[in-house]
Formats: structure tokens, C-alpha cells, sequence
């Protein structure tokens, strides 16, 4: 099939994601293309013009997904799958989500551009929600289709103005047949950067993903007793936020103390009454902590529960719940193999490596054969304007993309 060594057109990639980018662009040149909104209306538009003018051919399905095919020799058979995300988090970057797709693009451009048809189809794929900035949960329409999420649920949730997501999908024009569906294929590749400084610090140009690590989420309740900040002497206090203080550093000390891979985010914090003469009396946070070994996880959770009891000096009450929790979704062992042995063929400097955040990747991991592709992130920036990648790192990036997919595409099922 490869009868020549050829790479994707850098400026041309460059070109496609700038244009993009124009849907939504803010005035500090990130992007806001929430799901299913206008922007993210026109963005979906041009991707789907884009793909029709190289002679691939466009399905949706019913959660609005998109399903960009090209044609191989051998069409009854199953596709190699690239893509990711065309929305965004309000104000979040030119790169997340995008970059996936459109790589993927590329990657089919440069494979007509050469005259070369696959011997498998091959699909690029806009998964719908996968941020969940408008409607939670994230990572929605990949849940649906590996029935992680219910559709009739996830059609009735609604953004902060009442609007469901049935709704909007509908306005934008993008109802789809279930029958399109993803339902099997050979393989799915998801390029994405990597929202984290790891790459960059270590000089590195890609990131082979091997995993999506465990997490578990706790919501913390602090009460304690309000009183005037004025006429109540300190040692007879109830104080929630003081009490609050004490259990966080008491948490990291602990948690610091397990593992250098475990990362852990109190992300959120509300204090009540929030009233500045007014000695609180109740503090809710959310305690987030991961890592790809479950073990670690047990632990962090045995530690969140041992702090169920009456809480230091201040005698003030502690209530934990667990709000949600994944396990590891490590993928496919070959498709990482195949991955790495496309990078060493392009000789980029790389490492495996895991990833922190959630993908579309890890959803379809449970019935299809996949794998990520991390590029680097400047300064880990990520779902924020300054987010950047280097448009050189991207165009390597989608090299390994092509690469792998030609190499794929040839391996016997």
C-alpha cells in the first residue's frame, strides 16, 4: 500500500485549525464553542464541507456525532477510527479537542493528496459533548455509545437556561439515525494535548497514552456553629472554615506521603453563611485524586473516610461522600505498540506516558482496540486562551497519526 514515505502538510494543518478556531474565537484569541451552540453549529458545517470536498462520506448519528468516512479496497470490513472533540469550555483554547480532529482530516487529505487508498475505510469522528461545559456529564456521546450513559437521560439534561440538550441538538440540525452509529471498529486514535507540562520539562515531542488513570472524587462537609466575630471568644468557637483548614492540611500531609504519582485537587469551596462578621458555620469542598494503580486509590479513599469523626479544636462535625469514581482504563496493548513503532520510524523523541484527564478514548476503549497520542502543551496550559501547542508538534502529531494508520491498514485481523 505505502510505496514512498510521505508526511501531512503542515501549513495546510495550520491553516484548518485557525479556521476553526474562528468559530468562537475570543478577543484573547481562545475559543468558546460550547456544544451544540451556533459556534459549535458552524464549526460542525465546516468539518463536514471539508471532508465531502475530498470524496469522504458523512453520517451523523443520533447524538449528533459526525462520522467522516473514506473509502479503503476492502469496505465491508472494519474501519480505522481517528477523531476527538470539536467543543469547548468557555474561554478555553485553539488545540483541545480540535487538534484530534483535525488531524484526522489530515491525515485523510494527505492520503488523497497521494493517490493512496487504504486497504480498510478509514473514519474521522466528531464525538458530541465531550467537554460538558453546557450540559453535563462530559465525555457524553462516547458514553452513550458504550453504554456508560443512558440516551434518554442524557437527552433530558439542560444547560443553566433550561434548554435541553434534545433541544439544542435539534435547533443546530444535527439529529442523526441511531443506525450510524460507531459499533465496532479495527481501531480508534485519538490525538490530543496533553493538558500538562510533562512533555515540555522533558523536551519530548510525543506522548504515547497508555492509560487513562483511576480517580475518585469526594465531597467534604465541614459544620460547626455560627457566631458574632465580635462577641465570641476564640476558645469557645465552633469555627467550620478554621476546622476546614486543620482536616486540609492534615489531607495532604497524608496524601503527599503515598505516592509521587498521585495528584489531588481540592478544585472547590464554599463557605457559609460567607458573611464577613460572621463566624461560619458549615464548609463543603470536593477533595479529586488519581492514579492508574487502584491500591493508591483505596488508600486515598481510606484516608478521606478515617476523617469521619468530630474534628479538632474547633469539635466542629466532618461528613464525606463519594460523588463519583473511574477505574483505569489502560488501552490496547497493540495499538500502543503500533503507535510507539510509528514514532520511532519518524524519529521523534517520546515516552509512554499516562494521562490525568478524561478522553472520549477511554469510553470507546471498552469495545474497541485503542490508543492516545499526546502532544506537547506549553507551560501544561490547557482550557484556558493562552493554551498552546506548537504548530511544528502539532504537524508531528498527525505524522504519527498517519503513519500509524498506514501501518494499521495493512496488518492482518
Amino acid at each position: 500500500m505505502k510505496t514512498m514515505k510521505i508526511l501531512v502538510n503542515g501549513e495546510r494543518l495550520r491553516n484548518t485549525l485557525e479556521e476553526f478556531a474562528n468559530f468562537g474565537r475570543t478577543e484573547n484569541n481562545g475559543v468558546t464553542r460550547l456544544a451544540l451552540t451556533e459556534e459549535d453549529r458552524k464549526a460542525r458545517d465546516y468539518f463536514c464541507s471539508c471532508c465531502e470536498k475530498i470524496g469522504m462520506s458523512v453520517k451523523v448519528d443520533d447524538m449528533g456525532t459526525i462520522y467522516a468516512t473514506l473509502e479503503g479496497v476492502e469496505n465491508n470490513t472494519r474501519p480505522i477510527v481517528m477523531g476527538s472533540h470539536l467543543d469547548t469550555v468557555k474561554k478555553g483554547g485553539r488545540f483541545d479537542g480540535v487538534l484530534g480532529v483535525v488531524a484526522g482530516l489530515e491525515v485523510a487529505r494527505t492520503l488523497v493528496e497521494y493517490g493512496i487508498k487504504p486497504k480498510i475505510p478509514i473514519v474521522v469522528a466528531n464525538f458530541t459533548n465531550e467537554e460538558g461545559a453546557r450540559f453535563e456529564p462530559s465525555i457524553m456521546a462516547s458514553g452513550v455509545l458504550s453504554r456508560k450513559f443512558k440516551k434518554s437521560v442524557m437527552m433530558n439534561k439542560t444547560d443553566t437556561d433550561g434548554v435541553t440538550f434534545e433541544e439544542a441538538l435539534t435547533t443546530i440540525g444535527y439529529v442523526g439515525d441511531i443506525k450510524n452509529r460507531l459499533t465496532e471498529a479495527k481501531a480508534y486514535l485519538e490525538l490530543h494535548v496533553e493538558q500538562g507540562p510533562v512533555l515540555e520539562t522533558e523536551s519530548l515531542s510525543i506522548g504515547v497514552v497508555e492509560c487513562v488513570v483511576g480517580m475518585v472524587c469526594y465531597e467534604i462537609e465541614v459544620t460547626g456553629e455560627s457566631d458574632h466575630a465580635g462577641g465570641a471568644p476564640m476558645h469557645m468557637r465552633k469555627d467550620a472554615l478554621f476546622s476546614t483548614i486543620n482536616l486540609i492540611t492534615e489531607l495532604r500531609e497524608k496524601l503527599s506521603g503515598l505516592d509521587h504519582e498521585l495528584v489531588y485537587t481540592i478544585g472547590r469551596m464554599n463557605v457559609h453563611p460567607n458573611l464577613h462578621a460572621v463566624v461560619p458555620n458549615k464548609v463543603v469542598f470536593s477533595i479529586d485524586a488519581r492514579h492508574k494503580d487502584p491500591e493508591f486509590v483505596r488508600q486515598v479513599e481510606e484516608i478521606i473516610q478515617g476523617l469521619t469523626h468530630s474534628h479538632g479544636k474547633e469539635n466542629c462535625q466532618v461528613k464525606c461522600t463519594k460523588i463519583w469514581d473511574r477505574d483505569t482504563v489502560w488501552f490496547d496493548k497493540e495499538v500502543c505498540d503500533s503507535v510507539e513503532q510509528s514514532v520511532k520510524k519518524l524519529g521523534y523523541r517520546y515516552k509512554r506516558m499516562v494521562s490525568g484527564a478524561g478522553h472520549d478514548a477511554q469510553f470507546l476503549a471498552s469495545y474497541i482496540p485503542s490508543a492516545m497520542v499526546f502532544a506537547p502543551s506549553i507551560n501544561g496550559k490547557s482550557h484556558a486562551e493562552n493554551e498552546l501547542t506548537t504548530w511544528e508538534d502539532c504537524e508531528k502529531g498527525a505524522n504519527v497519526l498517519l503513519e500509524t494508520v498506514l501501518l494499521m491498514a495493512t496488518k492482518k485481523e
